[in-house]
């Protein structure tokens, strides 16, 4: 197992610099450039989205969309994820998240209007689609298409799952009740059985979970950190002060490239908000809205939402307390150790209850992006029988995730999520034109006072060869 273990982490160290590094860095730049900085240009118009209703009552609506690629992108990773990279890789790493947030807004907008444009009409008139689907239709590769599906599969059944779980045991280790080898497995099999009951009733019930949960436990973290910044707040300037030198830190960084702020940045912060990745698509291609580019702009904000205000969140509450970083602090119990400083045993708890909340709606949020790419698989939805065998295999992976290493979790995640930006990225690269001039075509009919409706011959594109924009 360590001599796999290696192996995965030395894959890793080339995937993400430099392949990934350049790959997600220059994607982003492109479409920031390309969509005329759309992050700040059409920031607010974004949010006046959101709240728009679908015209059917039973349609997905922007907002449910968004909730349920909010529900993945934030995750366990917005805590342990940002902890580890401050612990690994230094303070300077949240910097680097900002940055691949920031730009990779403009490529989350990509992403998610291609999704909207090359979507699919069920037999329930419910939309459905994403990276596997524009690919397909839009590339004209199928095999690809199929790719990209198994390793979506991959990464969310298996490696984010089973990585959500073994996040959510950690903060267990700071209590006496902990028995090394055994709790674990315990809270596995707890947090196995909760998810399992909800993803057997399928993706209706997975919208409702997410819809209600997430905002709640997103506004209750960020009060948390709130109190912490206000109650350390003699400390915040030199907080700001370590993270900007360590960012800019150059013999630190590429004295030891691997484990780095910029790298350790990049890759939690892909973890954590998905720009790039493909994931979100999937989700964005089931909401009903006139036009491709409301459900860009709306996918755009999950991506600030995700990094810029929760992640900060945990960096800030750690960085503030005065607790310094270190590798055996790495995960779970460094944001522990720095609440304790505060809140005592109760800011322990108020960890594990957010994980038990960051977990629960990974983790549902995940298995709904698989159920997308399965019915691209198989061309329809699979079978009952089909998808309840699935479902319960992925309650069992969520089970095992529990007691693995941490080293071999993380890694399996970093290499599959890795493999899916080297899919998705060139694909948007390429079919990133007609997302830029579905943006042209909206910002024309706001300019003339209308709400923007969409028709493919606007963009160059044949409405026969797309299925729901007939």
């Amino acid at each position: 197992m360590e001599t796999f273990t290696s192996i995965l982490s030395a894959i890793n160290g080339v995937l993400y610099y430099p392949i990934l590094i350049i790959f997600l860095l220059a994607c982003g730049f492109y479409f920031t450039f390309k969509t005329g900085f759309i992050q700040f240009t059409l920031l607010k118009e974004a949010f006046s989205v959101i709240t728009e209703k679908p015209a059917d009552k039973d349609d997905v609506s922007s907002f449910q969309a968004l909730m349920v690629s909010t529900a993945s992108r934030v995750g366990t990773g917005n805590i342990v994820g940002v902890a580890n990279a401050i612990c690994l890789g230094g303070p300077g790493a949240v910097f680097w998240m900002w940055i691949i947030a920031i730009i990779g807004g403009a490529s989350a907008f990509i992403e998610s209007t291609l999704a909207q444009i090359y979507k699919k009409r069920g037999d329930d008139n419910i939309s459905y689609g994403g990276p596997a689907y524009y690919i397909e239709n839009g590339l004209g590769k199928r095999s690809i298409g199929v790719l990209f599906a198994v390793v979506l599969i991959a990464t969310y059944a298996v490696g984010f799952n089973m990585l959500a779980s073994f996040n959510f045991q950690d903060s267990f280790k700071v209590y006496s009740f902990y028995v090394p080898g055994k709790t674990s497995w315990i809270i596995g099999g707890c947090l196995a059985l909760i998810a399992g009951y909800c993803i057997l009733g399928g993706g209706k019930r997975i919208i409702k979970y997410t819809s209600t949960l997430v905002p709640i436990m997103g506004v209750i973290f960020v009060i948390m950190s709130l109190i912490m910044i206000i109650v350390n707040i003699k400390n915040v300037p030199s907080m700001f002060g370590l993270i900007f030198r360590d960012a800019f830190n150059f013999k630190a960084i590429f004295g030891g490239i691997a484990g780095s702020a910029l790298v350790q940045g990049v890759k939690r912060g892909l973890y954590s908000n998905e720009a790039g990745m493909g994931s979100a698509p999937n989700a964005a291609a089931s909401a009903s809205v006139s036009h491709p580019v409301k459900q860009g702009l709306v996918q755009m904000i999950s991506v600030f939402l995700d990094t810029i205000v929760i992640c900060s969140a945990t960096a800030f509450m750690s960085l503030a307390s005065g607790i310094a970083p270190a590798e055996e602090l790495a995960g779970a119990p460094f944001v522990q150790k720095s609440l304790e400083t505060v809140f005592g045993h109760s800011g322990n708890i108020f960890i594990t209850v957010s994980l038990a909340l960051f977990a629960f709606t990974t983790l549902i949020g995940n298995l709904y992006y698989c159920d997308s790419c399965l019915t691209y698989l198989n061309k329809k939805v699979p079978s009952k029988s089909f998808m309840i065998v699935y479902r319960i295999i992925a309650a069992i992976l969520i089970f095992v995730g529990a007691g693995m290493e941490m080293s071999l979790a993380w890694d399996i995640a970093d290499l599959l999520m890795g493999i899916m930006c080297l899919i998705n990225i060139p694909s948007i690269f390429i079919l990133g034109k007609y997302s830029i001039a579905a943006l042209n075509d909206y910002k024309k009919q706001k300019e003339s006072g209308q709400n923007p409706v969409f028709h493919a011959e606007d963009i160059g594109l044949d409405s026969s060869k797309l299925d729901y924009w007939k």
